[in-house]
């Protein structure tokens, strides 16, 4: 028979003092999968944590104990032979489950589910708790992020610069009870196979392993089915009497690989594997969906030559993504959990989010250190919509011990995460975790933890590759402003000067939009934005820098005080607009060299005032996400210019290129460069690329001309592609401030081949 669930429903009691299910006393409704916190807040009438001040309200409950119980309900008889497991399938995060009074098993870790086999100890009316232990803190670690090192807890939720202190706790996954054959798959059937050198057939082996020993007569099948629904394989072996493991080798032919969305179809197979008894009765079933894809780590065109002076060191590792022997550009954004409470997220939440990474032109997305594993419709949804994952672990800027128990838990818990995400086309990337190789982390890669991770994702996952942090040699990682407030130096000019392999994080920040601000803050602190107000504690000030992330001298440095809200959040969501634009063209025209471009970030897990998001929570697209598709279109005409503000009289001298990352060859096309003025036309020049080759841009021509006096305070220039406006592009720059009128000068216009 397959497996039958029968949801549980929970209610919960505080527990203070000691951590014993005697002190529980007053209960009240439980939500699960949820978390303590938003029970706690429901059934005692909390303010919103988002709103305001009242966040301090919820911090306190990180300290309490919390005891679930079951509410009994109907499980049907079981048939001989039977069993029936209680499925705990993700508990946030130190817990005791208990049956009657008599305690089952003490567990930790949030990534590892329980399974209790209760087929003895069920029958109506049993008592089912689970006692879920306060938040994990180091000893004697101070108040922050640092009482995580010694845990697999997410760093994140002890506080960060875009994320309050918030500590979850409490069952976080579903829970249920299932009632199963005695002969059952232990543990998910894996698939594991090897793509030919032109990606088109693939030769492995299907593996399953059984609770218990085969009985006689017992037959495993496996049907495959491809993306039109066309059945390509299907076969039924006999399983050996007192096997428990099983071995199918398979191969086939013309399969259709599986593709980011920019370089082709996200291609999934659906796979059916049944477990038979001798009689033909089903005992198991599992049913997943698989893509076949090869994707490895490579060297960047040169960098085996560099460093190419004495005394030598090792040339930088590599880390452009080659899938299905193809390299390509990473275009993508630096993922967070979507919610401070990971356990109520659903499916559709990450679909809402997920659907404009790929309206964007977003090819890959990094799920940061700090954050939490997401659920499983999450890894499902980025393989149905071609998203690449790269997948660290939850290590972030800390020094994690070496400890014997620590390691212990690091060990179960990537374990755990590796067997249930790693049958998912769209993971393309392993990672230790987030800024471990620098002075404020302290590890290297002698850290046991790191080599521990090495490990485990090799003997596990061997054909994914693993990084042991970001960033590592030849990464960078910064700056997190449009202009750096010492130096002065615009972002833009900051990259033009860069030579990294990769661009793993950069931000822009910009207030929230006005229908978030008004929801949050309070009316009366509105306007003007100042410190020791709610603007503060929604991390407009003082959360980095002591501007960050509103930067207010920022805004005012090329537009002047802002006289209104509307007026402040227009301007600050312009350079975030500008700059992110600059910034991930400028990284595209480094390639090949250059392989990927992630901003910090594309998400919130609460309402900020201001933050380096291109989606303020829940899911409210700032400008800055449309700028950010435009500079990551698979082929666009491109702007290469010094900086953002310009002053009349000046010699304006962009240069401009064709980004060209599409797995098709093009052929020569007529590019127009104008330059507009209050509301004026001028032409530049025209340029004739092409042809142009796969995956390959094409460095053209500079344009010249001395700044003509103008009134706005902006300016745009445009590159207009010949028949193909979806190629075309944009760029609004501004006046520099103090400038007054002054007599006509007459522009000069060249064009410089180079």
């Amino acid at each position: 028979m397959p497996r039958s669930r029968y949801l549980l429903r929970w209610k919960l009691s505080r527990i203070k003092g000691a951590n014993s299910a005697e002190q529980a006393e007053h209960w009240i409704p439980a939500t699960v999968p949820g978390a303590v916190q938003l029970d706690w807040a429901a059934a005692h009438q909390l303010p919103d944590y988002q709103e305001g001040p009242h966040l301090n309200a919820w911090q306190e409950m990180e300290n309490s104990a919390w005891q679930y119980r079951a509410i009994p309900g109907e499980v049907p008889p079981l048939q001989p032979d039977e069993r029936l497991f209680l499925v705990l399938q993700g508990v946030d995060y130190a817990c005791e489950v208990s049956l009657n009074g008599e305690r089952l098993l003490q567990h930790t870790g949030m990534q590892t589910p329980i399974e209790l086999d209760v087929t003895e100890r069920w029958h109506p009316g049993v008592q089912l708790d689970v006692l879920i232990h306060p938040a994990p803190k180091a000893p004697g670690a101070p108040h922050g992020r640092s009482q995580a090192r010694e845990s697999c807890k997410p760093a994140v939720s002890y506080g960060w610069d875009f994320h309050p202190r918030l500590i979850p706790l409490g069952l976080w996954q579903e829970t249920f009870l299932e009632v199963r054959s005695p002969l059952h798959f232990s543990q998910p059937p894996q698939i594991s196979y090897a793509l030919s050198e032109d990606c088109r057939a693939a030769q492995g082996q299907l593996q399953v392993v059984l609770n218990a020993p085969a009985r006689k007569g017992m037959t495993l099948e496996w049907h495959l089915i491809d993306p039109e629904e066309k059945r390509v394989l299907s076969c039924e072996e006999k399983i050996e009497q007192g096997q428990s493991r099983r071995a199918i080798e398979f191969s086939l032919e013309a399969i259709q690989p599986w593709w980011p969305h920019d370089q082709g179809s996200p291609s999934l197979y659906h796979s059916e594997i049944i477990l038979k008894a001798s009689e033909g009765e089903v005992c198991d079933r599992h049913c997943h969906r698989i893509g076949f894809r090869q994707v490895r780590l490579v060297m960047a065109p040169g960098e085996w030559e560099m460093p190419n002076t004495f005394p030598k060191s090792r040339s930088r590792p590599p880390i452009t993504l080659e899938i299905n022997g193809r390299r390509l550009f990473a275009k993508g954004s630096n993922w967070v959990c979507p919610d401070i409470f990971p356990g109520r997220l659903e499916r559709a939440h990450y679909e809402e989010q997920l659907q404009l990474v790929r309206r964007n032109h977003l090819n890959i997305l990094r799920l940061w250190g700090g954050a939490p594993a997401l659920k499983e419709s999450f890894y499902e949804l980025c393989d149905e919509l071609g998203i690449m994952v790269w997948q660290e672990f939850p290590l972030a800027c800390n020094d994690y011990p070496d400890t014997a128990a620590y390691l212990a838990e690091l060990d179960q818990e990537s374990r755990s995460l590796i067997l249930r995400i790693r049958r998912h086309p769209s993971l393309v990337l392993w990672c230790g975790g987030n800024e471990l190789f620098n002075n404020w982390s302290g590890m290297t890669d002698q850290s046991h933890a790191l080599r521990l991770l090495n490990r485990n994702t090799f003997d596990l996952d061997p054909a994914t590759p693993f990084l042991p942090t970001a960033p590592i040699d030849g990464m960078g990682h910064g700056h997190y402003v449009f202009r750096d407030p010492q130096t002065g130096e615009e972002a833009w000019a900051v990259f033009q000067k860069a030579s990294c392999t990769a661009y793993s994080e950069f931000g822009c920040p910009a207030p929230a939009p006005l229908e978030v601000l008004k929801r949050i803050l309070p009316e009366a602190e509105l306007w003007p934005p100042r410190r020791g107000t709610t603007w503060e504690s929604h991390h407009a000030f003082g959360v980095w820098m002591s501007e960050s992330w509103l930067n207010l001298p920022e805004i005012e440095h090329y537009f002047g005080p802002c006289s209104t809200l509307e007026e402040l959040v227009e301007r600050g969501q312009l350079l975030q607009s500008a700059g992110y634009q600059g910034l991930y063209e400028e990284a595209r025209r480094q390639k090949p060299v250059a392989s990927m471009a992630l901003n910090w970030c594309f998400n919130e897990p609460w309402p900020t005032a201001a933050n380096n998001s291109l989606v303020a929570w829940p899911c409210v697209p700032k400008p800055a996400l449309a700028a950010v598709g435009e500079a990551c279109r698979p082929t666009l005409a491109s702007a290469r210019i010094r900086k953002f503000s310009w002053t009349p009289g000046e010699l304006f001298d962009p240069e401009i290129w064709l980004l060209h990352d599409g797995p098709d060859a093009l052929e020569p096309m007529e590019v127009s460069v104008w330059l507009e003025q209050d509301g004026l036309r001028r032409h530049l020049l025209s340029w004739l690329p092409g042809p142009i080759l796969p995956n390959t841009n094409c460095r053209g021509p500079r344009a010249q001309c001395v700044l003509p006096e103008f009134e706005g305070p902006l300016f745009t220039l445009f590159l207009e592609v010949k028949d193909r406006p979806d190629w075309s592009s944009a760029y609004r720059l501004v006046k520099t401030r103090g400038i007054s009128p002054a007599a006509p000068r007459e522009g000069e216009t060249r064009a410089l081949n180079l």
